[in-house]
């Protein structure tokens, strides 16, 4: 019956029905920076958060490095954490305020997963997105649930070799600031920022890994064209199954595939949105494409889209830059 909504500031609010509790259910400001693209960015329960109370969040600390921690609620008050219960789950060094990811999902498999950016600035210079000795520029996969800090995964895909960052569980990205499974599947779909020119969604289904050692191809590829240059190697690259130039947007915001039950004809539906553009689309993703791809001009909520949510039925939010949280509803 709750919704948490995390601030870029340093604090995650509650709100239950349409009413936000006044008192912060955590309140971390005086550890986030906030600069540019950095803050308080992500936030996934444990799947044993009603018996263990235990929460991962990702934030930029003051050094403006990345910092993945976990709390646990209180004792006494459900709506409230315990500050200080903050246990370091892992850290990366950001050489810029920009692309640092954010997102954080405890996947199907109760494994958790976490976005990382490829270090910002522009163009990715040092090729930190296909540089497997570095964090940077992935999704990775970690055991947070029974090791501390954390275990690596057995089957993840560069488990056992001294030359890649075992963690690493798909690269070549720029930014994936929102990606997400689809919880009937388990599919992952990414929204990938862009450079200049392209945005870009990547899918891999379940059956094919679900992002297992899959090389999304940045900065070989902006979107589905080669960066930078007229030609490029494209071997074992998986390309965009969507991409939209800076005509109709400037930063893709991932979404969510929907399943809830109060709007029945557009189950399956992935749903994403631009930060610029202030537009929210969908797809179907069928036989390795988007199909039956839309646009909504009722969900544009006005403002930016910083970001969408689930909640626990299924139904979808959409966040505005404007601090107004939408959820989305039968016209």
């Amino acid at each position: 019956d709750r919704l948490f909504i995390v601030e870029k500031g340093g604090t995650i609010r509650i709100v239950t029905g349409r009413s936000l509790l006044p008192t912060a259910f955590l309140d971390i400001r005086a550890l986030v920076s906030t600069g540019s693209e950095q803050g308080l960015l992500g936030l996934a329960f444990d799947p044993d958060y009603a018996t263990n109370g235990r929460f991962a969040v990702h934030y930029t600390d003051l050094a403006g490095n990345t910092r993945v921690s976990t709390f646990v609620r209180s004792a006494s008050d459900p709506d409230r954490a315990d500050p200080g219960s903050e246990q370091l789950v892992l850290t990366a060094a950001q050489p810029f305020a920009n692309h640092n990811g954010g997102q954080l999902v405890f996947g199907p498999d109760g494994y958790l997963y976490l976005g990382l950016g490829d270090g910002g600035s522009g163009g990715d210079p040092q090729g930190r997105g296909q540089d497997l000795t570095d964090l940077l520029g992935s999704i990775l996969r970690l055991d947070a649930r029974t090791a501390t800090p954390y275990a690596i995964p057995a089957d993840n895909p560069f488990t056992g070799r001294t030359d890649v960052r075992p963690e690493i569980w798909s690269y070549g990205l720029r930014n994936p600031w929102r990606f997400s499974f689809d919880r009937a599947t388990g599919d992952l779909y990414v929204g990938d920022v862009g450079q200049n020119a392209w945005e870009e969604v990547d899918v891999s289904p379940a059956a094919e890994g679900a992002g297992k050692a899959i090389n999304f191809g940045w900065n070989t590829m902006e979107g589905k064209h080669c960066f930078g240059a007229n030609s490029c190697d494209q071997a074992g690259l998986v390309l965009p199954v969507l991409e939209y130039d800076h005509d109709q947007g400037c930063s893709v915001t991932g979404g969510y595939v929907y399943r809830g039950v109060a709007i029945p004809e557009i189950q399956g539906r992935y749903f994403y949105g631009d930060y610029c553009g202030g537009w929210v689309r969908s797809l179907r993703y069928q036989a390795g494409a988007a199909v039956d791809q839309a646009q909504w001009p009722t969900l544009a909520p006005g403002g930016s889209i910083l970001s969408f949510g689930e909640d626990a039925a299924g139904e979808l939010y959409v966040l505005s830059s404007d601090g107004r949280a939408f959820r989305i509803v039968p016209k």
